[in-house]
């Protein structure tokens, strides 16, 4: 579930917003009004329930190969999302949409690397939502390894000191650090 040519893309569990609005999210570390989305990379980040917390690395031109290896092991891929045990259920029985919306409203948000698209003015969906489907599916088809994890710290850590891109999303809801 990627964007098309021309358009970004809004994940929700609600399949009703027909209008979106840009708005001070509750957790927004500045002040500027919103609308959040998506282009095709960053897409997978948002694979997930919305609440659900979630490590991710990925392998770019700057990796070295040993990171490469301990952080995707053998046949890993390129890329690697992780998530709680406690969380796997939700995510197997997740109703996600994806909303279509059109790129030339956005703009990239996120230093050094953009990490979303917002947009400043009200957005109108092009089409109805799409429904995502079966997010283990999902990742399996992009190729994209799933690791369910006790606890998501060490492997947060882990990442953040190597050579891999990554992103944690929503990591307040994740248990607390093991002592």
């Amino acid at each position: 579930m990627r964007p098309r040519a021309g358009e970004v893309l809004h994940f929700s569990e609600d399949p009703t917003i027909t209008r979106f609005t840009p708005h001070v999210a509750a957790t927004a570390q500045q002040p500027e009004a919103y609308v959040w989305a998506v282009d095709a990379h960053r897409a997978p980040d948002y694979w997930f329930p919305r609440d659900c917390p979630r490590a991710m690395a990925w392998v770019t031109s700057s990796s070295t190969e040993a990171d490469r290896a301990l952080v995707l092991g053998p046949g890993g891929g390129d890329r690697v999302h992780a998530i709680e045990y406690a969380w796997l259920e939700r995510v197997r029985t997740a109703e996600l949409y994806a909303y279509r919306l059109a790129a030339e409203h956005f703009s990239p948000f996120g230093t050094p690397s953009p990490h979303a698209v917002v947009s400043t003015v009200p957005v109108e969906p092009l089409a109805p939502p799409d429904r995502v489907g079966d997010l283990l599916d999902l990742h399996a088809e992009a190729g994209i390894q799933l690791r369910v994890l006790p606890n998501l710290w060490d492997f947060w850590d882990f990442v953040t000191e190597s050579t891999l891109d990554f992103s944690g999303i929503r990591l307040r809801h994740a248990l607390a650090r093991n002592s």
